[in-house]
């Protein structure tokens, strides 16, 4: 089910296109969790030299695809760009983002490169439980 962007991850999407450190920061809670590429970033000031040297450092940008609402994460698929390395990635970059909010800021911010969905007795999985 494709749903509207919450408020806070449609500005979060602004600042990142924006490059605006302050205003990434700006959108996590004070002890958010970040999980790129398997690794982790705790808290605003691990989230903030994230943000500073591998975003906005790297001229990150976001085109969101689609969403979705699964029992309180947004499920966002974005088109990725920008000057990081793309040795090994697919064209176009398409990233998966579970986000979850408290208080309305995000807590929780998981980026994943999701490989496509299996197929079971010749039907996607999406398929079966949709």
């Amino acid at each position: 089910m494709t749903v509207e962007l919450p408020t806070i991850v449609s500005e979060h999407i602004r600042a990142v296109n924006a490059g605006d450190v302050d205003a990434v920061v700006a959108t996590f809670t004070d002890d958010a969790l970040v999980n790129d590429a398997r690794r982790e970033f705790r808290g605003a000031r691990q989230i903030r030299v994230w943000i500073a040297e591998e975003i906005v450092g790297d001229r990150v940008t976001m085109q969101p695809i689609e969403a979705a609402e699964h029992h309180g994460t947004t499920v966002l698929r974005a088109s990725y760009d920008g000057d990081f390395d793309k040795s090994g990635l697919p064209d176009p970059v398409i990233l998966t983002n579970y986000v979850t909010i408290r208080d309305g800021r995000i807590a929780t911010l998981i980026v994943i490169l999701n490989d496509p969905a299996p197929r079971v007795r010749g039907l996607l999985l999406a398929e079966v439980q949709g």
